[in-house]
């Protein structure tokens, strides 16, 4: 039977730098093998995106059918560890090392908690190599290797780290959508003292940025905060003083609740543009709709495993950036439980040993109630 220490141990100990392939990989296999879960690995993709390494495990057959996602992928560690990143240490009572809390340590949960659990209907394990980027060769390739093999779960937990101040605290039933958009306007370069024979983009740009900023897109909802429009990167490029510059960029991230869909907020803003700046470019990119699994058997099914199991009553909650749920709502009914967040992404990221015990009860107890 797996320890989930020493499982999160090896798997963090398995660099993974986002996108991540092979021997982290190894490791979570030699795990499920003995475990009876049928897995198949495989690489999808190219440069830039990939190649990215996804692992599908599979115990059972038949009804119910509980998916657990998650990704083995890290964000770079960056400099200023108290000890090495990819080499866990435990100080006291906490493990230390990237992916510690995200989400290495959900996963070795997970995989503890299948183990005392006797298979019933079919359990899977949803991993991939590429959530932390661009995600182009991940969780999607995963759904569609998973369609091929006719295999839809009833039920998705995803093991973010979602516990706010205490495990067990915050449930997220939901996600906002992310969109990105550039904007370029094109000017002509010339001489300040004789702008005549210049055209200057960035009062075109100003004026667009002015109009998209004054936007108020919704006022929330019951589950969503407001969608909310940020400038996030300004840029011409000019280090002379006497130049009239000939181009003007913009970035801008929209967040957006369930009121609004990406395809639409971006031609919103291309229009706006091209108001002020007709021969301007506009290219966005959706990073993911919003989604809602509205309260109900498996918010119930999981809220009810955490107060059993640690006494807490968790909160329902939508708050937070974008994950991998995005595409398994698609699919079947999913809402993210996992460790707490405070230290994910940041310098000696780490996970209480009692919270990776405590966890991995909580999963067994879902389990045992699918």
């Amino acid at each position: 039977m797996p320890d989930v220490v020493e499982l999160t141990k090896a798997l963090i100990g398995a660099e993974s730098v986002t996108p991540a392939r092979g021997s982290v990989f190894d490791v979570l296999e030699q795990a499920l093998l003995p475990l009876d879960f049928r897995v198949e690995r495989f690489v999808e993709g190219e440069a830039p995106d990939g190649p990215v390494e996804n692992l599908l495990a599979v115990r059972g057959q038949g009804g119910p059918h509980l998916a657990f996602a998650g990704h083995l992928d890290v964000v770079p560690p960056g400099e200023g560890w108290s000890s090495g990143a990819f080499a866990p240490e435990i100080r006291g009572d906490l493990l230390y090392g990237r992916g510690a809390v995200d989400m290495k340590g959900a996963i070795a949960a997970f995989v503890a908690a299948a183990a005392q659990v006797p298979a019933r209907g079919t359990t899977s394990l949803i991993i991939t190599g590429d959530e932390e980027g661009p995600a182009t060769y991940g969780t999607p390739k995963l759904i569609e290797r998973m369609a091929e093999r006719d295999l839809t779960p009833d039920c998705c937990v995803v093991g973010e780290p979602t516990s706010a101040n205490r495990l067990g605290d915050t449930i997220k039933i939901g996600r906002r959508g992310s969109t990105v958009i550039d904007i370029a306007v094109i000017g002509r370069q010339g001489h300040v003292a004789y702008p005549h024979l210049a055209d200057n983009p960035v009062p075109r740009l100003v004026r667009a940025l002015a109009e998209i900023d004054a936007i108020e897109l919704d006022q929330g909802n019951a589950w969503f905060q407001p969608s909310n429009i940020e400038v996030i990167d300004l840029s011409v490029g000019n280090q002379a003083t006497n130049v009239i510059p000939g181009r003007a960029a913009a970035r801008i991230s929209i967040r957006f609740n369930d009121q609004q869909r990406g395809p639409h907020l971006i031609a919103r803003i291309r229009e706006i543009v091209a108001r002020h700046a007709p021969t301007a470019e506009v290219r966005g990119r959706v990073y993911g709709e919003a989604f809602l699994t509205e309260p109900g058997p498996l918010s119930e099914l999981v809220s009810g495993a955490i107060r059993d199991v640690l006494g807490v009553d968790a909160e329902l909650s939508t708050t937070g950036g974008t994950s991998d749920a995005r595409f398994l709502s698609r699919v079947c009914p999913v809402v993210e439980f996992g460790l707490l967040n405070a230290t994910m992404h940041k310098l000696d990221e780490a996970v209480a040993l009692a919270d990776l015990h405590a966890l991995t009860q909580v999963y067994a107890e879902i389990l045992r109630r699918v």
